[in-house]
């Protein structure tokens, strides 16, 4: 039986090397610690996040390879584009950030529920109040239609989850995020883990010991803390 490495309690900042994390399942790499804001900023400063059904052990995570989105490479469909054409939808940041949380969490696909518990929430919400965790929202006047959320760090973006009430509400709010990050000098959007839908808007796979050296880079570097809800976000026409 393999022993996976605990987290020490008093060293926040301490992780095991990346490189370390298991094969199978992949990108598992410790478990342990807490989710105060202190190891989570140093844990995404590092390329690892934590990810772990609620009332079980925290896990935390490096997968091999990792997803990821160029700021610049995001892919709005034509049919999404005459869509937004005719709507009324707008996007704001950091103006709701607890409901996209919220949202994100809920139930799908007939699915009881999803990892982001109580802990999650309010370890996020912690970041929020502090200036580094994020969100966008996509309105239909006074409707919430979708969101993302994430972390920011530096110049890194780390996306955590998305939601859509309705089609296309999770790909405006990614595509307006990146549209935002790349203004800022924001290269990369950190996605985690590859699915079909991500590669379909743009995503790339990168190696991880590519992806770690950027993360470690970028969040050195002089980010954008505190609220978002100043910055307009125009639609990804």
């Amino acid at each position: 039986m393999i022993r996976l490495p605990q987290l020490h309690p008093s060293r926040p900042a301490l992780f095991p090397t990346p490189e370390s994390a298991l094969d199978e399942p992949n990108g598992l790499l410790a478990w342990g610690g807490d989710l105060s804001a202190e190891r989570l900023l140093a844990a995404y400063s590092q390329g690892v996040f934590p990810w772990f059904n609620e009332d079980e052990p925290i896990l935390w995570w490096s997968p091999d390879p990792r997803c990821v989105f160029r700021t610049d490479g995001v892919h709005v469909s034509r049919s999404l584009r005459r869509q937004l054409a005719k709507t009324n939808w707008r996007l704001t940041a950091d103006t709701s950030f607890s409901r996209v949380m919220q949202a994100c969490a809920a139930p799908r696909n007939g699915q009881p529920g999803t990892w982001i518990g109580r802990d999650m929430i309010a370890a996020y919400e912690e970041l929020h109040r502090l200036g580094h965790a994020h969100s966008v929202e996509v309105w239909d006047r006074g409707t919430l239609v979708g969101g993302i959320y994430g972390v920011a760090i530096g110049r890194l973006f780390c996306g955590e989850s998305m939601f859509s009430a309705h089609t296309g509400g999770s790909k405006v709010a990614l595509a307006g995020l990146c549209q935002l990050l790349h203004g800022w000098g924001f290269p990369l959007l950190d996605a985690q883990v590859t699915n079909p839908h991500l590669m379909s808007m743009g995503a790339v796979e990168v190696p991880r010991r590519e992806f770690v050296s950027q993360a470690r880079r970028l969040s050195a570097m002089p980010g954008i803390v505190g609220s978002w809800v100043k910055y307009q976000l125009p639609l990804p026409l």
